[in-house]
């Protein structure tokens, strides 16, 4: 039997356990389905079994009270939903790992009850992949390129620049995240900011970072009202949760344009500010910045999220354009966790349906599209005329 790469239900991303809590609360019997997509041509197939072998063991985990009690002190977690979190474990009849021409996995069951699969899941089939070619102790090329990312934060140019770690799902190894966490920490102690992942929060006391991701927003297209201002409700529900914490909000999963007519006046004055995950990160942040000037709010107030397949050097490029006009902050994830001279693995883990019926992201990048019904992905698109 392998060793687990996973040992523990923190060791995933903060916005999962912010959603679950507003699933919890609001839609604890909804419906959902997730699908596994590689969008490099890698083939995973090889490693099915050891990945199976790897869920099994995830599904045998269990919150201790000592990882209750740090979710309890988090201010935006309330306590019927950690009491919920004492008795939850993850079920495997909720996954299917297929092997077909190449790897295929699907997650399907009560959104309470599958949301917690995506990160660990994506992190335990890259671990697999790099395990098994026996490369997880080869990290000369990874420290060296690591320490190329800091001597370059060092200048004094970047002592502004706020950037946190979002590199979970796609992780080289937990012990390689571990230690790049431990070296940022120490050396970039102003400009690193904190961590999406919740167990590495916890152990090195970083901040915990993360507000919600596509799924949230995917899945008022069937359980908002009506398609029209499905964001809009999504947005005015997590208010209801979180009051004025965990106020970013995610503009890429129906395009930004149609984000900024759904963002009404009273969500852009209550939001802290914005993410952005696809498209011209130039463009997006000129198109938010005069939104928020036609609206005579004065977008210094507000801070900007990039987030998008993000370098050190593209986010300086990214922070000296919009320095000085906005609050700036970066959540960065592959090229700090796995930049260690092999090809990372593109996967992702992403909501297809929810209560049976499709929903679809539609991105600001052409590849980052999700759809798995072409009938609803081309009435959506003639819904909002995109």
């Amino acid at each position: 039997m392998s060793t687990p790469i996973i040992t523990s239900l923190l060791d995933t991303d903060l916005y999962k356990f912010t959603m679950m809590q507003c699933v919890f609360h609001h839609y604890p019997h909804a419906e959902v389905a997730y699908r596994f997509k590689c969008r490099k041509p890698v083939n995973l197939a090889p490693y099915s079994a050891a990945i199976k072998e790897q869920i099994t063991k995830l599904c045998h985990l269990r919150f201790s009270d000592d990882e209750l009690a740090y979710l309890s002190s988090l201010s935006f977690f309330k306590q019927d939903f950690i009491e919920f979190l004492r008795h939850f474990t993850l079920d495997e009849r909720h996954v299917d790992v297929i092997v077909d021409t190449n790897l295929d996995i699907k997650i399907q069951g009560p959104w309470l009850n599958t949301i917690l699969f995506e990160v660990p899941l994506l992190a335990i089939v890259s671990e697999t992949f790099y395990c098994a070619q026996g490369l997880l102790n080869n990290l000369d090329k990874g420290r060296e390129n690591l320490q190329h990312k800091i001597e370059f934060l060092k200048n004094e140019n970047y002592s502004d620049f706020r950037f946190s770690d979002f590199g979970t799902r796609r992780r080289f190894s937990k012990q390689w995240h571990e230690e790049i966490l431990t070296e940022f920490q120490q050396q970039l102690p102003n400009q690193f900011i904190g961590t999406s992942n919740v167990l590495f929060a916890k152990q090195m006391k970083l901040k915990p970072i993360g507000t919600m991701a596509h799924e949230f927003l995917q899945a008022f297209q069937v359980l908002a009202p009506t398609l029209k201002g499905s964001q809009t409700f999504a947005l005015h529900l997590w208010r209801k949760e979180y009051q004025d914490k965990l106020g970013i909000a995610l503009t890429d999963v129906l395009t930004m344009d149609v984000f900024l007519e759904e963002f009404s006046p009273e969500l852009a004055q209550q939001y802290a500010g914005l993410r952005q995950d696809s498209g011209d990160p130039i463009m997006w942040g000129e198109k938010a910045l005069a939104f928020y000037q036609s609206l005579g709010i004065d977008p210094k107030s507000k801070i900007f999220v990039f987030s998008d397949n993000l370098t050190i050097p593209k986010a300086a490029n990214i922070f000296n354009h919009f320095k000085g006009r906005v609050q700036i902050q970066f959540g960065i994830g592959t090229n700090l966790t796995n930049d260690v001279g092999y090809s990372p693995l593109d996967i992702v883990i992403k909501m297809t349906h929810t209560n049976h019926q499709p929903v679809v992201k539609i991105s600001d990048s052409a590849g980052k599209t999700i759809s798995e019904d072409n009938n609803y992905l081309t009435h959506i698109k003639q819904v909002f005329h995109l």
